[in-house]
């Protein structure tokens, strides 16, 4: 290659580059998944939550459908639930939320969402009981913080950052062992807010939100294959194919070890 086309080469790429940067904004720290999202014809969509948690657990679905309420592209109501919490069966068009005393398995919480192609067809999210009466987890800031982040999960967002040791970033979206902080990770965080906008930054021609009364489908406790891991080598996300462009994929959130 001669000298002169060299250069021309190097100034294209950096230009090509800065363009790159300019174009892409709060997309550079993306934390969605996989863009799985739920598709509607226009935003801002209302997402229902089913309520099948008890007493204990209420104030803390509530305040997690109000943060994520704040977002320009979605909202979410609180409905009563119609499923029994311990197996927590989806039903289509909207997200199940449950807790119980699911078993000392080591997880605090779990997502999961029915993929349709890149769509998400329906959710649930479960708390484990069988921490939360222990003391370590049974505080305001813990709850706060695993609802807040398994509802997310069912939008479609992933983790911003998965190390337990790290200071935290003032997200529910963030790994941490001290949700006091400072800063408190049990609400969402402006980049929480920016990831959802460019996830649900498309419409679509159709609609997958359609909240109906009855449980369409068992629950996925065979939750497939690990395909992301945590720091300690524990499978964190798992995918269970159903078949033609059909999926199940299961977040887990571990206890801190």
């Amino acid at each position: 290659m001669g000298k002169q086309a060299e250069l021309r080469l190097w100034a294209s790429a950096g230009l090509l580059g800065l363009g790159l940067t300019l174009m892409s904004g709060p997309a550079l720290a993306t934390h969605s998944w996989n863009g799985y999202h739920w598709a509607r014809k226009a935003n801002p969509f209302t997402l229902t939550l089913g309520d099948n948690v008890s007493a204990a657990w209420d104030s803390f679905l509530r305040q997690a459908s109000t943060d994520w309420s704040s977002s320009s592209v979605l909202d979410t109501v609180v409905r009563a639930g119609t499923v029994e919490p311990k197996r927590c069966r989806p039903t289509s068009g909207m997200v199940q939320v449950c807790n119980a005393s699911y078993g000392r398995n080591g997880w605090l919480g779990i997502a999961q969402i029915w993929i349709s192609g890149s769509h998400i067809t329906q959710g649930t999210a479960k708390l484990n009981d069988s921490y939360f009466t222990l003391a370590t987890y049974n505080k305001p800031e813990w709850r706060a913080l695993v609802m807040c982040q398994e509802i997310a999960h069912t939008f479609g967002l992933d983790h911003q950052d998965e190390n337990h040791a790290n200071t935290n970033l003032g997200s529910c979206m963030d790994y941490t062992s001290k949700p006091l902080g400072p800063p408190p990770n049990d609400h969402p965080n402006s980049h929480d807010y920016d990831e959802l906008a460019i996830i649900y930054q498309h419409l679509d021609s159709n609609s997958t939100i359609a909240p109906s009364l009855v449980a369409s489908a068992a629950p996925a406790d065979d939750w497939g294959r690990a395909i992301r891991f945590t720091r300690e080598g524990k499978g964190r996300v798992f995918v269970k194919d159903l078949g033609p462009n059909r999926q199940v994929v299961t977040f887990v959130t571990w206890a801190p070890e």
